[in-house]
Order: structure tokens, then sequence, then C-alpha cells
């Protein structure tokens, strides 16, 4: 995604200027401290990543984490997270898809940018509705306490990997909770991000 954008939630600002704090983070910080993504979530960017997620084309991982590798290297590399950590699935949607896309991208992710990464080091410990058809609210409440960290993340920064970055809800939700338990930073990177037209 093009600058200009929000230099915490990485909402693109339309027209020049410089990163800077968006109204919505200046009135209600997030848990995390920056995120960013390769992809708007439209056109072909949406198409592969449904691809991937609904239609069980598992191969497209590869194309779409390569892109993001690449897109987001530069900001990763400034970053310099220490651990990369997938947004896990609750256990029976793990079962019924029979895979996490986010432990997917993140594993190519992990390759590319030289990042440990630890699949397991967060839970989803209750289940929650399908996010895609509820509002911004709905979505907040919904993750709410439906995490946990189940590795030492002490003194740590976190690096959050997920394939759409729509609300905000899930990563901040991981975030608060991977805060708890001690992490000092946590990042988000994600192949795509829903933008309001």
């Amino acid at each position: 995604m093009t600058e200009p954008l929000c230099s915490i939630c990485g909402t693109p600002f339309a027209g020049a200027g410089s990163n800077h704090v968006c109204g919505s983070c200046s009135i209600a910080r997030p848990s995390y401290d920056a995120a960013r993504a390769a992809l708007v979530y439209e056109g072909h960017s949406r198409h592969l990543i449904h691809s991937l997620k609904y239609r069980y084309k598992t191969h497209m991982r590869r194309p779409l984490a390569l892109m993001t590798a690449d897109l987001l290297a530069a900001v990763v590399a400034e970053w310099q997270p220490d651990l990369m950590v997938p947004v896990p699935l609750h256990v029976r949607r793990l079962r019924s898809r029979g895979f996490n896309q986010a432990v997917l991208v993140a594993e190519v992710l992990a390759q590319s940018w030289r990042i440990p990464c630890d699949r397991r080091a967060m839970t989803r410990n209750r289940w929650t509705e399908p996010q895609i058809t509820l509002s911004a609210e709905e979505r907040r409440r919904n993750v709410k306490d439906a995490f946990s960290v189940a590795a030492d993340v002490q003194g740590m920064s976190v690096l959050l990997i997920d394939d759409v970055f729509t609300t905000g809800s899930t990563v901040d939700e991981c975030a608060r909770v991977l805060k708890e338990a001690g992490a000092v930073r946590v990042l988000v990177a994600t192949v795509a991000r829903a933008v309001e037209q």
C-alpha cells in the first residue's frame, strides 16, 4: 500500500503528505504498535485470498506471501521483530478448513524475512462467529477474551501475521493479550487491508 498512511494502523490517506496518526487511532489507540498491509483487499488480491481461504487452493499461499514479503520488507526490517506469530484459528474451524491460512503465509514470510515463527505461540480458546458478516463493534465483542498466549514472549517484539486486516479487532485483541503476557511491542503484517471507499 502506498503512503501517506496512518503511522499506527496503516490506513491510507487520500492525496499527498506525510505519514501521521489518523483520527481513530488518536481517539482510541489500538493495543498493537503499528500495522501494515501489502495490498488493498479488492479485485485480484481479494480473489486470490478467497481462493486460498474458501476454495482450499493452498498453493496460492506462496505468491501471496512472496508479494507480501517483497512489499513489506523495508518496514519489517525497520521494526526488527524477535518472533513471528500467526493469528490462530479455533480448533473447530481448523478441523473443518484443514489449515490456517495465517500459518501458511507466515511460514513463507519467516523464510523470506529470516524471523523465527512460532505457530503455537497463541491459541484461540473459544469459538467465535466468522467476522466477515459482523459490524466493527460486533467484531470487537466477538473476539474479546478469545485468545491466550502459550509461549514465553517476555521482553519480545512480536510480529503478528494474518491474511486480511478489516477493522483490526482480531489483531488488536491478540496484541492486548500478548502485551499482558510480557511482549514489549506488537506489530502487525497482513497480506491485504480492507479500505473504505
